[in-house]
């Protein structure tokens, strides 16, 4: 794309982004004084990447705006910013490694780590996925996810994994949090929190982990750090989407 062609393309967003209701392609194209056939090949294209959408009436919605927080689509790239110096703080406060988590099907992908300044310490390939159902961070996603997604990972698992599912959701529901004292990984623990976006719909986790008897001996302050961490983002996207809006 051209050099004007990304500053059209800019233009328009910026645009929508001031202009409420829906739109029709002759008002894209006056208010930019463009030719219909450029207007409509770019709101293709911003359609095409969730940006906007289309009604039964062929009118035009801004549906959110670039690198915006949602629970839909793969843009983490705002949650990632926002994240990394809060889990940063985390890491300094509890000496144990620190992690951003992100549902992917039926699969928790993590999207950073990091570790503290400790010789022994927790890490984790991050070019590995892990079950949902297996993981603090699952747990807690699962917990506030929407019923169809919890439903769709219960029918893949065995009686015994849902109940433990179950068990582990009520008691994430009732804490905030969820502490795994035997995580996949033999020897480590972790706890995680759940991460909201500015409608509430669950976007992520903030996750902890280490070795299960640092872990155990200091769970209730690793808790809480999990916890207020997950809620330090929280309230940093809600305050994103205040200013972006």
């Amino acid at each position: 794309m051209s050099g004007r062609g990304v500053e059209r393309i800019l233009d328009l967003v910026e645009w929508f982004a001031v202009t409420p209701g829906a739109v029709s392609l002759s008002q894209v194209s006056t208010a930019l004084s463009m030719p219909k056939s450029s207007a409509l090949q770019m709101l293709r294209t911003l359609n095409e990447r969730g940006y906007i959408e289309r009604d039964n009436t062929g009118r035009y919605l801004l549906t959110r705006l670039p690198g915006e927080i949602t629970a839909f689509g793969n843009s983490h790239g705002a949650l990632l910013a926002l994240a990394a110096p809060l889990i940063a703080r985390a890491v300094d406060e509890v000496g144990e490694s620190g992690f951003l988590a992100v549902l992917e099907g039926s699969e928790i992908r993590y999207l950073n780590k990091i570790l503290p300044a400790r010789e022994i310490r927790y890490d984790r390939d991050m070019s590995m996925t892990r079950p949902a159902h297996k993981v603090a961070s699952g747990i807690v996603i699962l917990s506030n996810a929407a019923a169809e997604v919890l439903e769709g990972i219960n029918a893949r698992l065995s009686a015994k994994d849902r109940a433990d599912l179950q068990a582990a959701i009520k008691g994430a529901k009732r804490d905030g949090f969820y502490m795994n004292a035997h995580g996949v990984v033999e020897g480590a623990a972790g706890v995680a929190a759940p991460v909201f976006d500015a409608e509430g719909r669950v976007v992520g986790a903030i996750n902890i982990a280490g070795p299960q008897g640092r872990m155990a001996a200091a769970a209730e302050r690793v808790s809480a750090t999990a916890l207020s961490t997950a809620r330090a983002v929280t309230e940093e996207i809600r305050r994103r989407a205040i200013h972006a809006h």
